[in-house]
């Protein structure tokens, strides 16, 4: 017998494959990476983080961490400031030209989701969203790695 968890691994499978706002036929000029996406979107969440903190976070080896940090601070989305709790780690905060272009970014994603969504009820999109989140909380539940909300 076939488990309905078997479709909803095909249908993920082809949710990533959209990739929406981050689509080469999508993305705008200007747009930010995907990964910058996700590291200021964390920085933005948790505050400012060092390169073990975001490492632990993301699951990640701190050589990926500091490809992808040096990336966005020479596109000044964020910058290094010693540790505001008095640590020895520096540490990575959102600048406001990082803070602008995430909202900027999460704005075209919301535009789209928008445009996909368009035929769906509020309570269909509410039930998408609740169903969502259950389920990322449950991933990073067994991975240990729970992703602060605001």
């Amino acid at each position: 017998m076939v488990r309905p968890t078997s479709d909803v691994e095909y249908e993920q499978m082809l949710l990533s494959r959209h990739g929406l706002v981050h689509h080469r036929n999508v993305r705008r000029e200007g747009g930010l990476e995907r990964s910058a996406y996700i590291l200021l979107s964390r920085i933005r969440v948790q505050g400012p983080m060092s390169i073990g903190e975001l490492s632990t976070a993301f699951g990640l080896d701190a050589s990926t961490l500091n490809r992808q940090t040096g990336a966005a601070m020479r596109s000044g989305l964020v910058d290094r400031i010693p540790d505001p709790d008095g640590g020895m780690a520096r540490k990575f905060r959102i600048t406001d030209k990082g803070a602008s272009l995430l909202d900027e970014e999460r704005e075209r994603t919301v535009d789209i989701l928008d445009l996909v969504m368009a035929d769906w009820s509020d309570e269909d999109i509410a039930g998408f969203a609740a169903c969502l989140k259950r389920f990322n909380t449950d991933i990073e539940r067994l991975a240990g790695r729970p992703w602060p909300r605001p």
